[in-house]
Order: C-alpha cells, then structure tokens, then sequence
C-alpha cells in the first residue's frame, strides 16, 4: 500500500496530532463511497510519498486512536482496528476501517467520502446513493420498515425542531431542497424500499408508538417492603415517543435518588444517596435502548423495593457478544436508537454505560452492580446504599 500511493481506499497522513483528519477518513472509509465493498485503511506517520516520516508511535497513541470509535463523533459507530508497524524510517499506525452495513455515515454531523484519492463531502445525490446501498443491508429491527406506518404516524416536528438540527450540520441544512423522505432516509428513518418509516422513527416520533409496538413503554412499580408480595406505594407507566420516555426517566432517577447525610468516622458528615441518579440514568438508558422489540410483548420494568431497584428488559446479549464478555464488550441489537441516545444528549459515549454506572455506585459506597443474564431478558439490581 505504501507503495501504490493514495487511492479511495488508502489514505497517508504524517501528523500525529489531527484528530478531525483522522475521523473524517475513518467516516469516508465507512461510507465506501466507491462500493467496493472491501476495508479502507488510514496510514499515520507517513509523508505523501508514502515514507515513514520518523514518528515514534506510542501506546498511548493506540488507544486514543481507537477511542474514535466509541466516542460519539461518528455515527454510526464504525466498524475499525487500530494497529503498529515499526518500519525502517520510524513507526505508522494503521487504521483499517470496513465499509458500514448503515450508510451514510457521520462525522461532527457531516458526510465525508472519497472519490479516487480526493477527500470531500457527499452531495444530496451521493447521500441518497449511500441510503440506497444500506436499505439492501439493513439487518436490525430499528432499521426495517415499519409495517402499516406512514409519515401521517409521525410527529415530524419532534423530528425537525429538536433532532435534526443537532444530528445535521448547518451547512447542510442550510443547502435545504430535501424532501422530508430524504431527510429521514438520510438518518435511518425511512425505509425506500417498503415507502415506510422504519420502526426507530416510530419509536423516536411516533405519535402513537405502541399502536405499532405495543410493549414498547416502561413500567415502574415501588413496594412497601422488599418482595413484590408487598403493598404497592407507587404505580406507574411511561409511554409515549421515546424523547419522552427518555426525559420521564431522568426524571425518576432524581427522584428515587434520596440524599441523606451520613456521619464518617472522624464525624464528619458527607451527602450521599440510597441509589445515585447518575448510575440509575445510565441503566435506564441501556434497558429502553437495548431491549428486544422485535415481537415482544414485554415491557421494561423498574421495581423499587425497599432495599433495592431492580430492571429487567426483554432480550439477552446481541450478535456475538458473550457472557464471557459481558459487560465490557459491546454489540448493538438497536443502532440507531443507541445514535439517538447520543446525538439527544442521553449517553455520552458508546459501550459504557455500565462502566458508569458502576463507577457512580462505588464513589457513592454502594454495594457493587448485580446483574442477570438469561436467555431472553437481562436484570440489574443495584442496592440500596446502608
């Protein structure tokens, strides 16, 4: 590759320091705007010859390279391994990035490609050529069509007033001149082949979601005691479009939190809470975000007892994420509901969710993070802190 020079699928950079070039290649190669359909690779610590520049390629380097991954910029996530040659001249690190099964593909709410060895940004036409190729990939329930819906189903003002504008840059926006089909296709919303909107733009938009996906609402129940045998303090349902569902849950979070002073070892007193919104808001999220809708007729359920809150969401592990990997391995069986979560401000990075929360119950000297995973659904208890 050093050799043959830049081409649509090799790109030569010898700055160690640009992280928006980088991203945007990585975009341009998940986009594969040629159709090759084979991986693009970005080659860092080279001149435009192709010679190692002398760069020393440091650990720490890998692993902020990799983190472009999960870190939000580019939607959806791509698919891409970081690795180091020590050549003769100096170190490269390469990227190889594979083309996305969900096109077009973004960066900071951009669509870049490459069309030879040029970088540039995609049209309106080159967008909708990508959207053509993923609707022929689509293999996740989120990005089906959902059937017997139409944009009659839809609240599209939830769509342009408080999505768009913060999933698509300005520039683009600006250009306008896009039927609103193209602008929900050009995001996974609308499905070119069934003429539908897919079922994530039900679930973000709908004006009546579960008339399509009738379990897809949240249940939440708080006991007088510490079994469901117990009286019921409380009783709730959250439904609605999923922006909804998302705020009423951040929401309850705060309000099931509960400071209270404790008193140290040295009488001191410091705040602390029965169970840390922080953590509650991130399982909260994963359970609405993660769970299986595909054919299911379970809801989410968060049951606060008196010493614990306990959710459970239909659906195991995803693809080919294991138990033995689980929970530091990632797979999403809802992709564009987990980039919606991003680009609506819920989650702040991709795959971590429970790292979070975990490290939340730990600073507040909770019990540790229990979890259950089953065949067809998963449950998190997390305790009440003594």
């Amino acid at each position: 590759m050093l050799a043959q020079g830049e081409s649509a699928s090799v790109e030569f950079t010898d700055t160690l320091s640009d992280t928006d070039k980088y991203c945007r290649a990585i975009c341009a190669f998940a986009n594969d705007m040629a159709g090759s359909g084979r991986p693009g690779y970005l080659i860092i610590g080279v001149d435009r010859h192709g010679r190692p520049s002398g760069k020393t390629i440091s650990e720490k380097f890998l692993e902020t390279l990799a983190a472009n991954r999960n870190n939000g910029q580019i939607l959806p996530v791509p698919d891409m391994h970081v690795m180091k040659f020590s050549l003769e001249g100096g170190d490269i690190a390469v990227v190889s990035v594979n083309p996305s099964d969900a096109p077009p593909v973004r960066y900071k709410q951009v669509v870049s490609i490459r069309t030879g060895p040029t970088a540039g940004v995609a049209t309106a036409e080159q967008e909708r050529r990508l959207e053509e190729r993923r609707v022929d990939k689509a293999r996740t329930w989120d990005m089906r069509g959902c059937v017997g819906a139409s944009l009659a189903d839809l609240a599209l003002d939830i769509f342009k007033l408080s999505y768009l504008p913060r999933a698509v840059s300005p520039a683009v926006l600006e250009e306008n001149g896009r039927s609103i089909e193209e602008q929900l296709g050009s995001l996974r919303f609308y499905n070119r082949a069934v003429k539908s909107p897919t079922n994530a733009a039900v679930l973000l938009f709908g004006r009546d979601p579960l008339s399509f996906i009738p379990a897809a609402y949240v249940q939440y129940v708080n006991y007088d005691g510490p079994a469901a045998t117990d009286g019921v303090l409380a009783e709730r349902r959250i439904g609605g479009d999923l922006l909804s569902v998302l705020r009423d849950l951040d929401t309850l979070a705060r309000d099931v939190e509960t400071a209270r002073p404790v008193r140290g070892a040295d009488l001191t007193e410091q705040m602390v809470c029965d169970y840390p919104s922080v953590a509650l808001h991130e399982l909260f999220v994963n359970a609405v975000i993660h769970r299986n809708y595909d054919g299911s007729g379970t809801p989410v359920t968060i049951n606060k007892f008196a010493d614990r809150i306990e959710i459970s969401n239909p659906g195991s592990l995803y693809g080919d994420l294991t138990r033995e990997h689980f929970p530091n391995g990632t797979a999403y069986r809802n992709p564009v509901l987990a980039e919606a979560a991003k680009i609506l401000g819920f989650a702040n990075r991709f795959g971590r969710g429970i790292a979070v929360a975990r490290e939340a119950l730990r600073r507040n000297g909770s019990p540790d993070l229990d979890y259950t995973v089953d065949e067809n659904h998963m449950l998190m208890v997390v305790r009440r802190r003594p």
